[in-house]
């Protein structure tokens, strides 16, 4: 709630303007009972037409009036609740995008989806209704009370007896429902999730005909949804047919009690009039108020939802540490150095890295090789700091990347993913993704470099061809070049292909790997691969076999030394290129 209250900060003059010119409104309207009430007595008593008239048209005034100020408190409402939710969403994705891997892996994609939209619009809702009908309703209902009273004291006790017990109907339903609520909201994240996983995973559950299992898969958690959502809904139900009832029970009260009171010729029967129109005045706030209540229980729940969001914070610090070029030139110290470096993922019991030591030097290609899960991409994303090591340290330059600003690593690790991931836009604006003012010489180069600049010719668009979301107008090896081509851009010291080059065929891979070593000259290069062929040149390659090291020499020492190399060679290659490579 606290956190809430300071995004309203900005928007006091607001929040203070649109429940004003709700309370005007209100107060209109309790004058029209009145207005009525003189319009039986004095105008339809006395069969003065001309009464009747002029009366007819001070509560046409004052339902314009009301009007008028209602859609002035409207606009201030909607202003302040769409601003502050704009701000909230703003910085719930600024907040997000500065967490590491380890906490969005912890809170996870869906969890975090929910939270940017479904839960911040019911904050808006919430927001916005509270500045329309929280002041105005109990003013409502406390007013037409007094105004009752003004008309006749012994009456409007029925009035001082309902209200209290309207009061416990209503927040007693409140605090029942509200944890209810949550629990909602938490089974709305799981039906995402699975929707999610399916949206994603489309193409793989049709290759294996899953449709049926995911189908029902999906309506377990759907239909867990709906039990949920209608049994708070029956709860929440409860407060219009409840609420109606105790005020009908009031109304008969009123009508019987003032019948009464008008034979004996205390009031007339145009206050009698004005008391019901009061009673209906507070059953139509009251039932207002029911509804705000549910929204407001809603918005709560999604704020507190938000603001667990905003309370983790990430578990790596940035540091202060820069290198120039020019230090970088002149270090003497190998531009990696793994030193026993031990990582566990959050939540799993067991490492994913052993106890991992290497070096790599300044313009030196590392390959990584080993089976499925062997802690390859792990090992790499240690790098540019995605996840921090849980026992050893990862240096680059002979600094430890614990100690470097997150943006002047990141500015000298250049990083191309499994997956290929590109943004709709042009491809020049995708290219300046790894330097923003890259020239289209530059972009150009590293094009050729990435074995793309071929086929962005034949497009006949150059660099304003136009990318549709995650590349889906381009085959795979397609967006795999232009992913390596986007990080050759902005020119890194330490490249790392992480098994991109897995959709080329082995020509293209040939020549990309030829325009790699002679293009590259300083830049030290990390090929993940699952290929032999794609690794057997670099200076030194790492075998890794369930997150250890179990080998690390040239291809032919480990031809020789390390039994598991030789297997994925010889399962990959010839015999005789295998015996031929070991001479």
């Amino acid at each position: 709630m606290k956190r809430l209250l300071s995004y309203m900060k900005d928007y006091k003059k607001e929040s203070i303007l649109g429940p004003l010119f709700k309370m005007l409104e209100a107060s209109f309207e309790l004058f029209v009972p009145l207005v009525v009430a003189s319009m039986v007595d004095r105008g339809i008593g006395h069969g003065d037409m001309g009464y009747v008239l002029r009366m007819g048209g001070v509560l046409i005034a004052l339902g314009l009036i009301g009007l008028a100020c209602s859609l002035t408190a409207q606009y201030f409402a909607a202003k302040a609740a769409v601003g502050m939710s704009t701000v909230l969403r703003n910085d719930l994705f600024a907040h997000i995008g500065g967490l590491s891997y380890r906490e969005i892996d912890s809170i996870g994609t869906s969890t975090l989806i929910t939270r940017m939209t479904s839960d911040i619009n019911q904050v808006q809702n919430g927001v916005n209704m509270t500045l329309r009908l929280l002041l105005r309703s109990p003013f409502v209902v406390f007013g037409a009370m007094i105004m009752a009273f003004t008309v006749d004291g012994p009456v409007a006790m029925i009035f001082a007896v309902t209200i209290p017990v309207l009061c416990v109907v209503v927040f007693g339903i409140l605090l029942i429902s509200m944890p209810l609520y949550k629990k909602v909201q938490r089974q709305l994240d799981r039906v995402l999730l699975t929707t999610r996983e399916n949206l994603l995973g489309v193409r793989v559950i049709r290759a294996f005909n899953r449709q049926e299992n995911e189908r029902d898969t999906f309506e377990q958690e759907n239909g867990m949804l709906v039990r949920f959502q209608v049994f708070v809904g029956k709860i929440s139900a409860l407060l219009n047919p409840v609420t109606y009832v105790i005020i009908n029970l009031a109304t008969v009260a009123v009508i019987w009690r003032g019948g009464l009171r008008v034979d004996s010729g205390a009031i007339s029967q145009g206050q009698v009039i004005a008391l019901v129109n009061y009673m209906s005045q507070i059953l139509v706030e009251l039932v207002k108020m029911a509804n705000l209540i549910i929204l407001i229980s809603k918005a709560m729940a999604c704020m507190n939802r938000v603001d667990s969001v905003f309370r983790v914070t990430s578990s790596m610090e940035d540091g202060k540490e820069r290198l120039s070029s020019q230090e970088m030139e002149e270090s003497e110290s190998p531009a990696v150095r793994f030193e026993d470096v031990s990582f566990t993922f959050a939540g799993s019991k067991e490492p994913v890295l052993e106890e991992i030591s290497f070096e790599a030097k300044a313009g030196e290609t590392i390959g990584i090789i080993g089976g499925t899960g062997s802690g390859k991409t792990a090992l790499v994303n240690l790098i540019p700091r995605f996840y921090d090591v849980n026992q050893g340290q990862v240096t680059v330059f002979g600094k430890n990347v614990k100690n470097f600003e997150m943006k002047e690593l990141r500015s000298m690790v250049g990083v191309v993913p499994q997956r290929a991931v590109l943004f709709a836009g042009t491809l020049r604006d995708n290219m300046r993704w790894a330097k923003e003012d890259a020239t289209d010489q530059e972009i150009y180069r590293a094009l050729e470099i990435a074995q793309a600049k071929d086929f962005v010719d034949e497009k006949g668009e150059g660099l304003d061809l136009v990318i549709e979301q995650e590349g889906k107008n381009l085959s795979g090896g397609q967006r795999q070049r232009l992913t390596i081509a986007r990080a050759l851009t902005g020119n890194p010291r330490i490249l790392i292909l992480d098994d991109s080059a897995s959709a080329l065929d082995f020509a293209t891979d040939a020549r990309l790997r030829k325009a790699l070593r002679h293009s590259t000259e300083g830049m030290t290069v990390f090929i993940v691969s699952q290929r032999a062929a794609s690794i057997k040149q670099a200076d030194r390659i790492l075998v890794l076999d369930d997150g250890k090291l179990a080998g690390q020499g040239t291809h032919k020492e480990l031809l020789k030394n390390c039994s598991l190399y030789r297997e994925i060679c010889l399962s990959q290659l010839t015999r005789e290129e295998v015996e031929r490579d070991e001479q």
